[in-house]
């Protein structure tokens, strides 16, 4: 199997979570030596590398078939946390499009000839409840994590019953190196409820167990949704209330 992001975060704890379950993995990322690290201490083999790109994609893909053999599992795990609005840039915008949406789409376009033909394969994309409901003063990682579950909730409705069997994974705040640099909103909407990357990557093996399409570690994150779906403007009302404290705070600061 392979996870992409993987020197890191909820990638490296996905690595030692299947690792513990006698996956053999290959461990993604692009910092070589975090990616060593964590290739180390699962028993794994480690590939730097950006997993995004077309010609990042075609390697890293190359490289695991060549040592596994095949590919069973491929986590789309690796993720940019771009900050700011409509203003952000073309070039954060960019990046945040490549990254979050476009690495999961060169991945499947590769992957899915060979699942197909044998019948079974597995899609794991990392998202964020960013993708099912959005992320205040962050719209590139906002709007592109939307892009990434739509993906992921195409390819489960094209080819589930060929034996393909996708997974979105949409955590609300994780300790990571991304929750620490989100600032004020990071502090008013994700610290008070942030988990271990170890207990999103352990809910992640539940669901897909149990053939989930959509993993929910904080399970108040289903309220949401529903209540986005059915109530948006109330949801709206809320989500801007949320907006003003935030600014509230960054004028105290």
């Amino acid at each position: 199997m392979v996870v992409t992001g993987a020197g890191h975060g909820i990638g490296a704890a996905l690595a030692e979570a299947y690792a513990a379950e006698g996956a053999r993995v290959v461990v993604n990322d692009l910092d070589a030596k975090a990616a060593r690290e964590v290739a180390e201490r699962t028993g794994g083999l480690d590939f730097a590398g950006d997993a995004a790109s077309a010609e990042g994609v075609a390697a890293l893909i190359a490289f695991a078939r060549a040592e596994l053999g095949g590919i069973d599992t491929y986590c789309a795990n690796a993720g940019v946390g771009t900050g700011g609005g409509a203003d952000a840039g073309p070039a954060a915008w960019a990046t945040a499009w490549d990254v979050n949406v476009m690495g999961h789409v060169r991945a499947a376009e590769l992957l899915l000839p060979d699942w197909l033909e044998r019948g079974e394969g597995r899609f794991l994309a990392t998202v964020s409840a960013a993708g099912l409901l959005t992320m205040l003063g962050a719209a590139p990682y906002a709007v592109t994590k939307h892009g990434a579950l739509a993906f992921a909730e195409w390819l489960a409705a094209t080819y589930r019953h060929r034996g393909l069997r996708v997974h979105a994974l949409c955590p609300q705040g994780v300790r990571t190196g991304m929750l620490a640099a989100t600032g004020t909103a990071g502090e008013v909407l994700l610290t008070p409820t942030a988990i271990e990357p170890a207990e999103a990557a352990q809910a992640a093996l539940r669901a897909v167990a149990a053939g989930e399409f959509l993993i929910l570690p904080h399970a108040e994150v289903a309220e949401y949704y529903a209540a986005r779906a059915t109530t948006p403007d109330r949801w709206l009302d809320g989500i801007n209330r949320l907006q003003q404290e935030i600014e509230k705070r960054e004028k105290q600061a």
